[in-house]
């Protein structure tokens, strides 16, 4: 399977006047049409992202399979695209179960995650009857138990332990660490497995693991599965507890530097490599092996690395300004649609849509442009409102688009109303075809107000 990363879904025409192409469609079309903030989805991209970690399972002889992580992205036209490729959903909470549902994700791959189910969600999800409940907490067991058998119904569940391993991600994405919320802790998983069996209404079907989110090394992961097989075959001798499947959870990181690149663009700040991340067969091939060795079905649940690289977030220049420090690109794009950069000091590569300025011969890159170094700020009234700082950027005037790759995890459900702005349209693209998959907000709407109350200028 060749890497997604190699097939250029983002990308640069050849013309004298290159501008930036999703697919077959250049994403200047898209922002006239449409207008910006605007995230615009490759169809394309989604699914070779989903086939490249798929075929690798497939290639195993097992029954092993792939569970989207909704809350990456929920838009309901990309779940019914990997719903129709056979993935599975991992959802958390009533929402994206119902939407899963709705998309056509099959009730048996369905799993529910989330330190905080209510007793609502939990019932809602047992007359759905789902695959599992990712349980992560002793009281939550009880309760599950009390639901289930007040509705005369067994709730399937898998224990979600914390392996207590570092996933080297940023903290705020961290979740195997004794000190995160998440699961419960590896010594003491023994007894909840029993605590679990015990219950009449409980059947314990599996075992969850998650670390983390982003993490470009293979280590973490290897290391968790390695004490995850360690304590699945000693509950299975010493308890006597048979499992079904184990669940690995996600995080894989993907690229977010580098990801689209012209010799008019400036260079990268960690040159022309970048970071290294391994890819989706590489880190298949990595953990598959030794998860195998517990004899259990395996479930994936990735979510950035389907759909993070399948979305640019387009923008549009309002005004330019300096002063004695620094160098402002102010858009009309920011933390609303895309809080990554504020919320966790994520890196988004951020290029023009046309590069137009006249090219000077650059040291060792043959045809570059000239650059300056600027923020690109948005317009909330927020210090932390930015898509990028210190960046190098060839020169930007008003009313230049912009496109922030990378943007289709944690952007569009992350987004806010905050400064009462109405949340962006969303496009696919399907080749040379495009639609809307979700229409812009209205002011009126978001501001909780009738049409009519601002009168024309001409009726005063």
């Amino acid at each position: 399977m060749t890497d997604v990363l190699d097939q250029e879904v983002f990308r640069y025409s050849s013309d004298a006047q290159p501008q930036l192409l999703v697919e077959d469609v250049p994403l200047s079309k898209l922002a006239d049409e449409f207008g910006t903030p605007l995230y615009v989805y490759s169809k394309r991209q989604i699914v070779e992202n989903f086939q490249a970690f798929n075929a690798t399972l497939k290639a195993s002889g097992k029954e092993h399979y792939v569970s989207y992580a909704l809350k990456a992205n929920s838009n309901i036209e990309l779940l019914r695209i990997l719903a129709v490729e056979g993935a599975g959903a991992d959802v958390v909470s009533a929402g994206e179960l119902l939407v899963a549902l709705a998309a056509g994700f099959s009730p048996d791959k369905i799993t529910f995650d989330g330190t905080g189910k209510t007793d609502a969600e939990i019932e809602l999800a047992l007359r759905a009857n789902i695959h599992a409940f990712n349980v992560e907490s002793l009281e939550e067991l009880t309760v599950i138990n009390d639901i289930a058998t007040r509705l005369s119904l067994r709730a399937k569940i898998s224990i979600r332990v914390n392996p207590n391993v570092d996933a080297k991600s940023h903290p705020y994405i961290s979740t195997g660490l004794k000190e995160n919320k998440f699961g419960i802790d590896m010594a003491e998983a023994r007894e909840a497995f029993l605590y679990a069996a015990a219950h009449p209404a409980i059947e314990v079907v599996g075992i969850h693991v998650h670390i983390g989110s982003q993490i470009t090394s293979l280590d973490p992961f290897i290391k968790a599965a390695r004490s995850t097989v360690k304590f699945v075959n000693s509950l299975r001798v010493k308890s006597g507890i048979v499992l079904e499947h184990l669940n690995f959870g996600g995080g894989q990181g993907i690229h977010y530097r580098n990801v689209v690149r012209h010799p008019q663009l400036p260079p990268d700040e960690l040159g022309e490599e970048g970071e290294y991340v391994p890819s989706l067969s590489e880190f298949v091939g990595a953990v598959l092996p030794i998860l195998d060795q517990t004899g259990l079905k395996i479930i994936f649940e990735p979510g950035r690395a389907i759909v993070a690289n399948s979305c640019a977030l387009l923008a549009t220049v309002l005004y330019t300004k300096a002063n004695s420090v620094k160098h402002f690109v102010i858009t009309d794009t920011g933390m609303t649609e895309l809080i990554r950069p504020c919320l966790y000091d994520a890196y988004h590569q951020v290029v023009p849509l046309k590069l137009t300025p006249p090219p000077l011969e650059g040291a060792g890159r043959g045809v570059v442009s000239p650059s300056q170094k600027v923020d690109i700020v948005g317009p909330i009234c927020e210090t932390s409102d930015f898509l990028a700082q210190g960046r190098e950027m060839t020169p930007l005037k008003r009313g230049d688009r912009l496109a922030v790759l990378c943007a289709g995890a944690y952007g569009y459900t992350l987004a806010s109303n905050y400064n009462l702005r109405p949340r962006a349209a969303e496009v696919l693209v399907d080749g040379d075809t495009y639609r809307v998959i979700r229409a812009r907000e209205t002011i009126e709407a978001v501001a909780g107000v009738s049409e009519s109350v601002i009168t024309p200028a001409s009726a005063q």
